[in-house]
């Protein structure tokens, strides 16, 4: 059975973790998002009163920090081609470092680019904006503003490795899981 690989991703506060679950709540294997608890374990060895966009600005090593995200999601890559399921669901790919990488201006060696290259994925789904629904918390950083120019560097990272993202619709989190599945029948 081949099992597909699809990414679910979208700039801070897209409503991508609902749909996510949404779709862990119908059976579907998902790889949850890794960030989150490496931005929040940051802030705690860094300055957590602080209030800043970037989480790298809490961390010693920005590179070390890109590498280890990029390692956990190459890992959630890998562990699934060990699993039966005919889909696995990522809350956010590998390109998604790239692309947050480039929005902060941050350099990066090959290493990274050939983590793309080598770990394809089936489909990606990006989460456009969502003004209504965008809520900042502890691990969320980024203003509104800052989300907007986010979803445009994941759509033109994916482009680059060669993906056609589809933009999920602003629909209450059923329709849009709806939407997901009800595309991934032609693959």
């Amino acid at each position: 059975m081949k099992n597909h690989k699809v990414v679910i991703t979208g700039a801070p506060g897209t409503g991508k973790t609902s749909i996510i679950n949404g779709l862990e709540n119908q059976g579907h294997h998902c790889f949850h998002e890794i960030i989150r608890d490496m931005t929040s374990n940051a802030k705690k060895e860094g300055l957590p009163d602080s209030f800043v966009s970037n989480p790298l600005v809490f961390v010693d090593d920005a590179l070390q920090f890109n590498k280890d995200l990029l390692y956990g999601r190459t890992k959630h890559y890998i562990d699934s081609l060990d699993l039966n399921v005919p889909i696995s669901f990522f809350d956010r790919g590998i390109p998604d470092v790239l692309a947050y990488m480039d929005f902060f201006d941050q350099t990066y060696d090959q290493e990274f680019t050939d983590a793309c290259e080598n770990h394809l994925y089936d489909a990606i789904f990006i989460v456009p904006p969502w003004k209504e629904i965008y809520i900042s918390d502890n691990e969320r950083l980024e203003s509104y503003e800052e989300a907007e120019k986010i979803h445009d560097a994941l759509m033109e990272t994916y482009m680059r490795f060669g993906y056609n993202p589809t933009l999920v619709p602003k629909d209450p989190v059923n329709a849009r899981v709806d939407f997901i599945l009800d595309n991934l029948k032609s693959i």
